[in-house]
């Protein structure tokens, strides 16, 4: 794509996660990791989602299934990681963040289209600040893990950047903002339940 736009983390994202956070994640990495396959599974479902869709936008449905691909094939790694370190798989009652987000999303088109990017982005930039977070700190082979995944995950919250700015170059980065505060407040508000993308626990 021509005229692409450097995005990092920290551009994009409006709030760190809290420190509270990543130590509840390190102590309950067993729980995190079990989200971590549900979540796996959600963002090769939200990429097919939207090439189905939009299937006249011929672009963005070849770049989403190589994504789908991407995703389904982490899910494997993290199906794997679960047998390998004894970690049985759990139903989980949904967590309040993609629920949170929707609730910001706009539902009539064009504005559903860009929003459903946008927030593609959002969750992907803060699951790549999430991993580089729990790499340092958790032990092989998770650790590992982690790291080559953060990888990955920068290059699924550009890739919704660009796609989203070539499709609304002129409203893409104010709809972000809005999009960012609302996740930002999801990302670090005191959450009950562990997740990936929960805020900290509380006390």
């Amino acid at each position: 794509m021509s005229g692409e736009v450097m995005v990092s983390t920290e551009s994009i994202l409006q709030a760190a996660t809290p420190a509270a956070w990543v130590d509840a994640a390190v102590e309950g990495w067993r729980e995190l990791l079990v989200d971590h396959a549900n979540c796996e599974k959600k963002a090769a479902s939200t990429a097919l989602a939207l090439i189905f869709a939009y299937p006249e936008d011929t672009q963005l449905g070849l770049a989403l299934s190589r994504l789908a691909r991407e995703e389904l094939r982490h899910f494997e790694q993290v199906q794997g990681a679960m047998t390998e370190l004894g970690v049985p798989f759990t139903r989980q009652k949904p967590g309040r963040y993609a629920a949170g987000l929707r609730s910001a999303m706009r539902t009539s088109e064009p504005g559903r289209k860009l929003d459903l990017l946008l927030t593609g982005a959002l969750i992907e930039a803060r699951s790549c600040e999430r991993f580089r977070l729990l790499a340092g700190r958790l032990q092989a082979p998770l650790g590992r893990f982690y790291a080559r995944l953060a990888e990955s995950e920068a290059r699924h919250f550009e890739l919704y950047v660009e796609l989203a700015r070539v499709r609304a170059a002129h409203e893409w980065e104010a709809r972000l903002r809005v999009l960012a505060e609302r996740e930002a407040q999801l990302a670090t508000a005191v959450d009950g339940e562990l997740r990936f993308h929960s805020g900290p626990p509380p006390g």
